[in-house]
C-alpha cells in the first residue's frame, strides 16, 4: 500500500471518529454503521457477523465486553426523506480493532483498519510503520504455512526432515546468488538456531514464499517423487523468482537484514494489550 493510498484512507477513517468530554478528558468512540461503510461492507447483516465475532474475541481475551461494545438505537434519514430507528453499536478503538481483525485482510480497507485502530496516534509515519510490521508478520506466516505444506508433501514422497532441509538450502543458494541458508546466516550474522526468514525483509520473505508455493503446486500436480526430482523443481522455481527480481534490479543477498520478527511480533501484541486496557466507552 503506497503512501498516497494510506493518506487517502487515513482521511476517510479520521472523518468517522466521534469524541465526548468526560471527567475533563476526551473519549473517542465510533458508530458501527459508520465503520461498516469505510470497511467496505454493503449489508448490515454481514457486518453484524464481524461484530459478533469481535465480541467473542473480546470475551476470550478477558476484557469486559460492556467497556468496548454498547448496543444502541438511533434515528436515520432514508433516501425518501422519511426517518426510522435502526440498531447500531457504539465502539471503542479496541472494539474497532477487533472487528478489523475478524475481517478479510486482503481488502485494503481491512488491512489499513487493523493498523489504524491498533495505535493510539494519528501520526501517519507511525501508521505506515505499523502497516509495514503487519505486512511482514503476515508474509512470514504465509511462508511458514507453505513450508509446512512442502514438508508434508515431500514426506509423503519419500523425503525426510533432513532432506527437506537440503532442498530448502539448495533453493536458497539459487535465490541468494550462490549463498545457501547457512552462508546467508553467516553473511547477516544470524544465530544458527534461528530461521533465516525471521530476519529477512518482507520482499525477500515473499520471494521465498512464491518459490515454495510453486514447488508445492508442481510436486502435487506432477506427482514428483524423491529428493532429486523435488530438489530440481525447487531450484528451478527459485531461479525463476531470482530472475524476476533481477529484472527489476533487486539482488536478495544484498538487501539489508531486517529486525528480528519475534521482536516485531511482541511489539504488535503489546500495543494490542495496551489498547484493550486503555480504551473504554463513555459512561453515558
Amino acid at each position: 500500500m503506497d503512501k498516497i493510498r494510506i493518506s487517502q484512507l487515513k482521511i476517510t477513517f479520521d472523518k468517522i471518529v466521534n469524541s465526548i468530554e468526560e471527567n475533563k478528558s476526551s473519549i473517542e468512540f465510533w458508530y458501527a454503521r459508520d465503520l461498516q461503510s469505510v470497511l467496505g461492507y454493503t449489508k448490515w447483516e454481514n457486518f453484524i457477523i464481524a461484530i459478533q465475532r469481535a465480541i467473542q474475541s473480546c470475551k476470550s481475551l478477558k476484557f469486559n465486553v460492556d467497556d468496548h461494545f454498547r448496543e444502541v438505537t438511533k434515528m436515520v434519514e432514508l433516501g425518501s426523506g422519511a426517518k426510522r430507528y435502526v440498531n447500531d453499536f457504539i465502539l471503542t478503538r479496541y472494539a474497532c480493532y477487533l472487528i478489523a481483525q475478524n475481517g478479510d485482510s486482503k481488502k485494503e480497507e481491512i488491512a489499513f483498519a487493523q493498523a489504524y485502530f491498533a495505535i493510539q496516534t494519528r501520526k501517519q509515519e507511525l501508521l505506515e510503520e505499523h502497516l509495514n510490521n503487519l505486512s511482514r508478520l503476515e508474509t512470514r506466516e504465509r511462508l511458514r504455512t507453505s513450508e509446512k505444506q512442502l514438508s508434508q508433501n515431500i514426506y509423503e514422497r519419500g523425503v525426510d526432515d533432513k532432506g527437506f532441509g537440503r532442498i530448502r538450502s539448495k533453493g536458497d543458494r539459487v535465490l541468494f546468488g550462490g549463498n545457501d541458508t547457512e552462508a546467508m546466516k553467516n553473511k547477516l550474522g544470524i544465530k544458527e538456531n534461528r530461521p533465516l526468514a525471521d530476519f529477512l525483509p518482507t520482499l525477500t520473505i515473499a520471494a521465498k514464499n512464491l518459490a515454495t508455493e510453486m514447488t508445492n503446486y508442481n510436486v502435487e500436480e506432477k506427482d514428483l517423487q524423491g529428493e532429486h526430482s523435488i530438489t530440481n523443481e525447487h531450484i528451478q522455481n527459485n531461479q525463476g523468482v531470482r530472475d524476476m527480481l533481477g529484472s527489476r534490479g533487486i539482488e536478495p543477498e544484498n538487501l539489508p537484514i531486517a529486525e528480528d520478527i519475534k521482536k516485531v511480533e511482541r511489539r504488535v501484541k503489546s500495543s494490542e494489550k495496551r489498547l484493550g486496557d486503555n480504551t473504554k466507552l463513555p459512561q453515558k
